[in-house]
């Protein structure tokens, strides 16, 4: 048997789930965990199916295709033990590419990095303890252009099906955004739009906030406002210091993260428009 993960997005009509499901069944198809969504505002629905066949990739595919043509679907099929290549962008703080790295090499989250891309050379240890290429890309006003161009010939030279942006302090053009549209995922803490800028714990914790959080989502042109993948929060109160705030967030940062990137590689996460439909 090989387990594959079949997704779909598309409008809802009956005969969808009956479809698939007969579809599989014509294969001997063992599904093992089926999920689906309806969403009453977008008319959208969406499905993730995993399933063993004893049959290879192209014939599953094949049958998937003529059982859903009249749908006017977006789909996918991919083996269940797929492990996408992945490039890490990050520029000084290193919690959570060190969370990311260590999940992966233990075997808790299932990608394959393939490099480390920073625009400071302050993390370069850190990707060499974990035997992994270190590319230094320095981003001025003048050079960035330039540097999105060599971001693009690794991601094709290293067949990148994913980019994870953990914490890295540059704003990407649109054009970059729109090559890597539901292929790039980005983290930031949730004081935003209230405390932007530098110093955001800081400004924070004049205000007295009670909570603080973390938001995982797809990089989009509009900054920091892609379609949320996962969220984390903890309740703080007036006796943390500005020290205590950073630590918690950067704590929040790498679980929401963590989180995000294993679903997308599990293909979990299913765009409807600007929201997302996360199968946990």
């Amino acid at each position: 048997m090989t387990a594959y993960v079949f997704t779909l997005t598309c409008p809802d009509r009956p005969g969808i789930v009956h479809a698939v499901s007969g579809a599989l069944a014509s294969l001997d198809g063992n599904i093992t965990e089926s999920q689906q969504f309806g969403d009453p505002g977008s008319g959208r629905f969406s499905m993730r199916v995993q399933v063993d066949v004893i049959a290879e990739l192209e014939v599953v595919r094949a049958a998937l295709a003529t059982a859903v043509e009249s749908f006017a679907a977006s789909w996918q099929l991919s083996r269940a033990d797929h492990r996408p290549a992945t490039l890490v962008l990050v520029s000084r703080e290193g919690h959570c590419l060190n969370d990311l790295l260590f999940r992966q090499r233990s075997g808790w989250l299932p990608i394959e990095v393939v490099g480390v891309v920073s625009n400071h050379a302050d993390l370069e240890p850190l990707a060499r303890f974990y035997e992994l290429p270190f590319h230094h890309l320095p981003v001025t006003a003048g050079s960035k252009p330039a540097a999105e161009g060599a971001l693009r010939a690794l991601c094709s030279e290293l067949s990148v099906e994913l980019v994870v942006l953990a914490r890295y302090m540059q704003i990407l053009s649109p054009q970059l955004c729109a090559d890597l549209a539901g292929r790039a995922i980005n983290i930031h803490h949730s004081f935003l739009p209230s405390f932007a800028g530098a110093r955001p714990y800081h400004q924070a914790h004049e205000r007295g906030v009670k909570l603080i959080g973390a938001t995982a989502h797809y990089v989009t042109a509009d900054l920091d406002e892609g379609p949320i993948i996962e969220q984390d929060v903890e309740r703080v109160d007036h006796t943390h210091t500005v020290g205590e705030l950073v630590e918690i967030g950067r704590d929040l940062e790498s679980r929401a993260l963590t989180r995000a990137v294993r679903w997308h590689a599990e293909r979990r996460v299913l765009l409807d428009g600007r929201r997302t439909v996360v199968f946990r």
